[in-house]
Parts: structure tokens; sequence; C-alpha cells
């Protein structure tokens, strides 16, 4: 009986025993490197892609707005700038705040909260935000009744495209989830629209 020819037209070579397919060379060094880099690339990609994605999809899907530009380098870069010169000096270098901010002075004001992922800046709206920073903590606005702060008001300081380039900078610097929690906050915010 005659060999079955392959579709080539050469005999059919049999898989030597205990194998089930044609012989396989062993895989050159570097193609495990290449695999284990594909493997890290996609890593870094689902790490940072998903959290970019998902600010993306809350922008579109619920039209947050905001004046305050994070995608542009060089407002965060002077937003940076401006922050140092006017905020850092109460809420610090690296946006920690005032040691014990949670705690009243003895003077009965709170110290300079922090503005980084620590603190609950990103709790509040855009608007408000902007609000205190022009005008101060003014109660019954953006504080309670009789509520009495060291924060200065910045109107005549700071032109409002500078406030918000300095809330530009300090969103900038949330973290993915904080700044997605943020977005919402802008959303269902009307109070001071």
């Amino acid at each position: 009986m005659d060999k079955p020819a392959s579709a080539a037209g050469e005999p059919h070579r049999q898989a030597p025993a205990g194998r089930s397919g044609p012989r396989r060379r062993p895989d050159p060094p570097w193609r495990e490197r290449v695999r284990k880099l594909r493997l890290v690339l996609f890593m870094l990609a689902v790490v940072v892609g998903l959290p970019a994605l998902g600010l993306w999809l809350v922008n579109m899907k619920f039209g947050a707005r905001s004046l305050a530009d994070l995608a542009d380098a060089a407002t965060l870069e002077a937003g940076r700038k401006l922050y140092a010169v006017h905020c850092a000096g109460c809420h610090g270098a690296a946006l920690e705040g005032e040691p014990n901010w949670r705690e009243r002075k003895l003077s009965g004001r709170r110290p300079a909260p922090p503005h980084n992922d620590s603190g609950h800046t990103w709790h509040h709206p855009d608007q408000m935000l902007f609000g205190i920073t022009k005008f101060g903590m003014v109660p019954e606005k953006y504080a309670p009744p009789g509520y009495q702060s060291d924060m200065p008001a910045f109107e005549g300081t700071l032109t409002d495209d500078e406030i918000w380039t300095v809330l530009a900078y300090i969103a900038s610097q949330w973290s993915p989830p904080h700044r997605i929690h943020q977005a919402g906050v802008n959303r269902r915010s009307t109070r001071f629209r």
C-alpha cells in the first residue's frame, strides 16, 4: 500500500512514536522576552487606559463641564506656578494642607485642608471651588452661617482665568477615581451654576 501524499506531492512523514505532530524546534531565548514584554505592555495599557477611558466616558455620557482644563500641559504648568505663589503657603507645596486640618485651631477656625486625594476638595463642584477661591469662605453660600475662615478672597489678586488655571492644576493631582467622582459631583450640582 502506498503512503499518502501531502498537498505538495511529498510523502507524508509519520510522527515518531509518542508524538502527535511534526517536530518543533525549541523557541529562541528572545521569543520568551518578547512574550513577557507584550504582557507587561498589555498590563500597563489596562492600568493606565481603563481609568482614562472611565474619565472620558463620564465626560461624554454625563456632559460634565468644567473650565478647569486638565488636558493642556501649559495650563497645568501655569497653574502649578500660581499655586506655589498664592496657595502653597497654607495648603502646602504638595497640596498636603496644614497639620491636623480636621481639628479647630485655638481661634476656632480650621486649618487649611489638603487639596490632594486625602482632602475633600474633590468632593465639591468646580463652581463652588471657583467661588471659594474668588470670594473666600462666604457663610451661607459656601459655608454654614457664622463660619469663620482664614481663606482669603482672591478677587482682585487673580483673574477668573488664573483661578481656573489653579483649579486645573489641583484637579490634575487627583487620582483617576477621584477625578471621576468629582466629574459626577459637577454633573449633579445645580446649586452653584
